[in-house]
């Protein structure tokens, strides 16, 4: 086996940097870790983990604290091993590879990249060979944090000293690479180990099938879909899921379809995701009738609507003007058990303020509050939008008033519809005063901002105010239409 002779890390654990949890104090008990299951609470692990600290007769393994580790990584709480583990090393429980893999698995998923690599300079000190585990953890950690080019890097000194990775280690890095958009290096990495250091897997594939979908390369995706079944690598649902996304997004949605079909035909397993991209894409596309034959074969599955299922069809219906089936939509989603959440309440808003029933979006605004439905800032922009078309500017302020009073970060759209509101009732003084207050507050006017307040200006003769404004704007470097 290689050795890491060459490597040289800090050893230092600073575990400082760290949250750390308020633990459960031990208890006396005389449970054995052999009665817990996998899915049991942060808390009951911990109670447990602190039982094994704290028994001296006879002293536990390490395997045991390993296998409490391991069920609180695989639960996400990297935080709370971090600091078990710390405790178990203040007791002189001496970690094995085991363990520290584990940790610096945490240190990894918790962004400390240097501490990783700190518990593999321990791993290296106490005369542990490190394992494929170990080493892809290393790479996982480093393209977690965007740092491909040092993932790469520790590839090429492990392949230089004769270390052979495998399936996992390659799909790490190429999906790594998709993560920060090179994909043609991904797949260009992918090229260059297939038959030669290992077999590219369906992992690798549908990273680098995302990756162009994403680009909107749904061509070159699909040709790669048909590679893996040309290979007999069997497509899985990430991958059937990936390509009738990125289908959809370019608007193919027959081949999106097609897909479906395919998938549905080869009895792989279908998720409720799969169903939702099909719902919203035919919703956008304002075809509420092809959505809802979609939800009937979804049905028909055994598959039931969430909340995202419901409001891609409210969508849709309040894209096609029949705000009165969204809203038959949204009772029904409550009806199911479905709890609307502020995406679902701002479709409906945003519904009612299109076709001018402002009062019917203001009262699911105020039932939002009685559902402990947070709004957030596109909720209160549609409200003011819908009051200013109106011409109901009094109830605008008030709703941009309680936006201000309850501390939103406040962007430019927010703004522009009130200044909006201001030139629509000819108050362009207030509208330069709110133009004025939007740049003391930092946030930065842009061009339709500047087109909105110059285009009502124009319209009623104000030429030479229109006129100092669009030289303000060319200064300032904000594109404008010339037309």
């Amino acid at each position: 086996m290689s050795s890491f002779s060459n490597f040289h890390f800090p050893v230092t654990l600073n575990f400082q940097q760290l949250p750390n949890p308020n633990f459960i104090s031990s208890t006396t008990t005389t449970r054995l870790y052999s009665q817990l299951q996998h899915h049991q609470h942060r808390s009951t692990l911990v109670y447990s983990f602190n039982q094994l600290l704290h028994q001296n007769n006879p002293t536990p393994s390490i395997i045991q604290f390993g296998k409490i580790l391991g069920s609180l990584v695989k639960a996400n709480h990297y935080s709370t091993v971090v600091s078990l583990h710390q405790q178990m090393e203040f007791k002189g429980i001496s970690s094995n590879l085991v363990t520290l893999n584990i940790l610096i698995n945490c240190f990894s998923q918790l962004g400390e990249i240097s501490l990783s690599f700190s518990v593999f300079a321990i791993i290296l000190k106490k005369g542990f060979q490190p394992d494929l585990i170990t080493l892809t953890t290393l790479i996982k950690g480093l393209c977690l944090k965007g740092q491909i080019d040092k993932a790469l890097n520790l590839h090429d000194k492990l392949v230089a000293q004769g270390f052979q990775l495998n399936e996992v280690s390659y799909g790490t890095l190429i999906n790594g690479l998709c993560k920060v958009g090179q994909t043609s290096a991904a797949l260009q990495l992918m090229r260059r180990i297939d038959g030669k250091l290992v077999q590219p897997d369906v992992v690798m594939y549908s990273a680098i099938i995302d990756s162009m979908c994403k680009d909107k390369l749904v061509d070159d995706a699909f040709h790669l879909y048909s590679e893996m079944i040309a290979k007999r690598i069997s497509p899985d649902v990430v991958t059937y899921n990936t390509l009738i996304n990125g289908f959809c997004i370019v608007d193919r949605l027959i081949e999106a379809i097609d897909l479906f079909n395919k998938m549905i035909s080869e009895n792989i397993d279908h998720s409720i995701y799969t169903f939702n991209i099909l719902v919203d894409a035919f919703c956008k596309k304002g075809k509420v009738k092809e959505a809802n034959n979609v939800l009937v074969v979804m049905m028909k599955k055994g598959v039931k609507p969430n909340v995202v299922t419901y409001t891609s069809l409210m969508d849709g219906y309040c894209l096609v003007k029949k705000v009165n089936k969204a809203k038959n939509i949204f009772n029904t989603m409550a009806q199911m058990g479905v709890a609307p959440d502020v995406q679902s309440y701002n479709i409906m808003i945003n519904g009612y303020c299109k076709i001018k029933m402002v009062d019917e979006a203001m009262n699911l605004f105020n039932e939002m509050h009685c559902t402990k439905v947070i709004p957030d800032v596109v909720t209160y922009n549609t409200l003011i939008d819908g009051f200013c078309n109106v011409g109901r500017l009094e109830d605008a302020i008030e709703i941009f008033k309680d936006l201000l009073v309850k501390g939103y970060n406040l962007n430019a759209y927010t703004y522009t519809v009130i200044i909006k509101g201001f030139c629509i009732k000819g108050m362009f003084d207030e509208a330069l005063t709110v133009l004025s207050i939007m740049e003391e507050n930092g946030c930065i006017p842009d061009a339709k901002t500047y087109e909105t307040i110059i285009s009502s200006l124009l319209k009623t003769g104000e030429n030479d105010k229109a006129e100092k404004l669009l030289r303000e704007m060319i200064v300032r470097g904000v594109p404008y239409d010339q037309n």
